[in-house]
C-alpha cells in the first residue's frame, strides 16, 4: 500500500477520535487564554513584550503533547496496532503516515493559535506590545513549536507504548523546565526541547541559541524521538 492511502486511513482515525479534537481545541484555548492573562498583568516597561504575548504556550504545549500521545497510544489498546499492521506491513511507512497525520492538524491549529494570541496580546498591551514583524515571527514560531512538541510526544509514545507513561514523563518535564529550570540561561537547560524552541518567542535573549537555531534544536529532539519510536515499532513484536 502506498503512502497516500495509509495517510488517509490515519487521518480518518484522528478525525473520528473526540479526545483528539478536544486536545486541538485545548491548544488554542489554553495558549490564548493564559497569554491574554499574562499580557494584562505585564509591566508596560517589560523588556520582552513578545514573550508576554506568547506566555501561554507553556500551557498550550501540554494540550499538544496530549494530542500526539493519544494519537499514537490509542494504537496499543485492544490489539488495534496488529490490525493496522496487517493492512500496512511496512511499519516505517505506517509510522511516517501517522506522524504526518499528527503534524498537519497541529500545525494548522498552532499557526491559528499564534495569530489569535498575537492579536489578543497586541490589543491588551497596545503601544507597549511587539511590532507586527516581530509578532508574526512569534506566531509562526508558536505554530512550529507546538507541532514539534506534539511529534516529540508521538515518538516517545511509540517507545513507551503507553499514553499514561508518556504523559507522566512529559507533563512534569514541561512544567519543571518552564517554571523552575527555565530561568537559567546559558546552561544545559537552554538545549532542552521545551526551552530551546521558545527562544523564537523572545524579543531579547541572552542565551546561546537564537530564534531559529532554538527551533532547530527542538527539531533534532523531535527527530530523535521519532527515529527511536520507529526503531521500537520495527524491532518489537506487536
Amino acid at each position: 500500500m502506498s503512502f497516500v492511502p495509509v495517510f488517509h486511513s490515519e487521518w480518518i482515525k484522528i478525525r473520528t477520535l473526540r479526545s483528539l479534537w478536544g486536545a486541538l481545541a485545548g491548544i488554542l484555548l489554553a495558549t490564548a487564554a493564559f497569554s491574554a492573562l499574562a499580557s494584562a498583568d505585564a509591566d508596560t516597561g517589560d523588556a520582552d513584550p513578545l514573550f508576554a504575548v506568547f506566555f501561554g504556550i507553556s500551557f498550550g504545549q501540554i494540550a499538544a503533547i496530549a494530542f500526539g500521545t493519544t494519537a499514537v497510544s490509542s494504537e496499543f489498546r485492544g490489539g488495534a496496532l496488529g490490525l493496522t499492521l496487517a493492512a500496512v506491513p511496512d511499519r516505517r511507512r505506517w509510522f511516517a503516515a501517522k506522524a504526518t497525520a499528527i503534524a498537519l492538524p497541529v500545525l494548522a491549529v498552532g499557526l491559528l493559535t499564534g495569530l489569535v494570541t498575537l492579536v489578543l496580546g497586541k490589543a491588551v498591551l497596545g503601544s507597549a506590545g511587539p511590532g507586527w514583524t516581530e509578532g508574526l515571527r512569534g506566531a509562526v514560531g508558536c505554530g512550529l513549536q507546538l507541532t514539534l512538541m506534539a511529534l516529540f510526544a508521538a515518538g516517545l509514545a511509540a517507545v513507551l507504548r503507553s499514553g499514561v507513561a508518556t504523559l507522566s514523563v512529559l507533563i512534569p518535564f514541561l512544567l519543571i523546565v518552564s517554571f523552575v529550570v527555565g530561568d537559567l540561561s546559558g546552561g544545559v537547560a537552554d538545549f532542552l526541547p521545551d526551552r530551546a524552541g521558545q527562544v523564537v518567542l523572545h524579543s531579547i535573549w541572552d542565551g546561546t541559541l537564537g530564534p531559529w537555531t532554538g527551533l532547530a534544536v527542538t527539531a533534532l529532539w523531535t527527530a530523535a524521538a521519532l527515529l527511536a519510536g520507529g526503531w521500537c515499532l520495527k524491532s518489537r513484536d506487536v
